[in-house]
């Protein structure tokens, strides 16, 4: 593995993620804000929520890209397409089964059955996230395409 590519890259594409996320949201494209989701975990205020949050999602993605890395070394090669396609996998996954998982593990977030509560108030993702507006779906497939298409690209395995 070559580490120091993984480091560079790895935060490259979190961070490139990241901003198409926000970027997203500024524009109105979706409600979801990944980093207060994330923070709000950890602390019920809303402004700490979003700095605790970043720092989650950007450790988060770091963590994430060592994946991306172990496939390409399995591989062989790194390319931006196979880059992508661990991208659109990992969204999939994150629509279809991580945003129905996150009222359980959530302490402030409402679920689908029981609805708010005076701690559980943020409202819950639902099935690909479409809670948060019926384009959330495609902000977060269109990031996490970039996030790997970054990494495949980039990312250079060591010299054999």
């Amino acid at each position: 593995m070559n580490w120091q590519s993984w480091l560079v890259w790895g935060l490259v594409a979190t961070i490139a993620l990241t901003t198409v996320m926000a970027g997203s949201q500024g524009l109105g494209f979706t409600r979801m804000n990944l980093p207060y989701m994330l923070g709000a975990i950890f602390t019920p205020s809303r402004d700490r929520a979003r700095v605790i949050g970043f720092g989650v999602h950007l450790l988060n993605g770091w963590i994430f890209s060592l994946g991306y890395v172990a496939a390409f070394q399995a591989l062989g090669r790194a390319t931006w397409w196979i880059g992508a396609l661990l991208g659109l996998l990992q969204a999939l996954f994150v629509l279809t089964v991580v945003m129905r998982l996150m009222p359980g593990l959530h302490p402030r977030m409402a679920s689908e059955e029981k609805g708010p509560t005076v701690t559980r108030q943020l409202e819950p993702p639902g099935f690909l996230a479409l809670n948060y507006g019926y384009q959330t779906p495609l902000s977060v497939v269109v990031g996490h395409l970039i996030y790997g298409a970054i990494l495949g690209a980039f990312y250079s395995l060591p010299a054999r």
